[in-house]
């Protein structure tokens, strides 16, 4: 595969920095997918507000990485103009909806997992990190509030709203050992103060899953290996390219229109 200009192991912080800001902005698309297709008006209400914090975020997190890469970009630059092997979002986020019960079950365990990696990321050396996690820290922990309630529901619900549940966290338990993968760059930037290693999120991570399961009386999917690589190669399953042709569309075919913010 070619070299990736955005990746390289010489900028390992622009490298951190660059996936934490795919990660938001490929599950920000995704809730904004469920506008106007949402269970009632209410959640409908909700996807566009959780799709516009996710997507706060990004431009928080790519305009930061584009300082570090010194190349005169900006957020709009890393969001529309880069192809899918040049994205670094973990698999799970760019699985399509499905169903509610697909898209609680992805929300509810990424939810968890940022909440717990913003809590840690402000203590970062990276004082414009520090800032940027403490407030996405805010909007987390409702993100996870949210989806786990949803999560109680629809397990306590009917028979066939714990099974579609039960079924998205079966169908996507996959692609969670991704999420805790820790190259040899972003454990030293984590031994600098700098990032959180995300295999130290685990531990946290797996606790307030097995509690959650038990009160919902879910049955946990088993870890049998799953997809890892994407924060180093830029391999993505074929969803992120459709997804981007949507999201870039604009940029793309219109380059008069290049330069629009967001």
């Amino acid at each position: 595969m070619m070299r990736s200009i955005y990746y390289t192991e010489e900028n390992p912080h622009f490298q951190y920095v660059l996936g934490l800001g795919d990660d938001v902005l490929v599950l920000g698309q995704r809730w904004s997918e469920w506008l106007s297709k949402g269970p009632n008006l209410e959640l409908d209400i909700t996807a566009s507000n959780l799709a516009l914090d996710l997507i706060g975020q990004t431009d928080l997190l790519l305009s930061h990485a584009a300082d570090l890469a010194g190349k005169g970009q900006n957020s709009d630059d890393l969001a529309y103009l880069r192809d899918t092997h040049d994205f670094r979002n973990h698999w799970l986020c760019e699985q399509p909806n499905g169903d509610w019960g697909v898209t609680i079950a992805r929300m509810f365990m990424f939810s968890v997992y940022q909440y717990i990696r913003y809590e840690r990321l402000m203590k970062s050396s990276d004082v414009k990190l520090s800032e940027i996690a403490a407030k996405a820290f805010k909007e987390a922990t409702y993100h996870r509030r949210f989806a786990t309630e949803w999560t109680m529901r629809l397990a306590h619900g009917t028979t066939e709203s714990k099974q579609r549940l039960q079924n998205g966290f079966k169908q996507l338990w996959r692609f969670t050992p991704e999420l805790f993968e820790t190259p040899d760059w972003e454990r030293k930037l984590a031994d600098q103060g700098i990032a959180v290693a995300s295999e130290d999120i685990f531990a946290e991570w797996d606790e307030v899953i097995d509690s959650i399961f038990a009160e919902a009386e879910l049955e946990k999917p088993v870890f049998t290996g799953g997809v890892i690589g994407s924060r180093h190669d830029g391999h993505h399953s074929e969803h992120l390219g459709h997804m981007l042709c949507a999201m870039q569309y604009l940029q793309r075919v219109y380059p008069t229109a290049q330069g629009a913010k967001w």
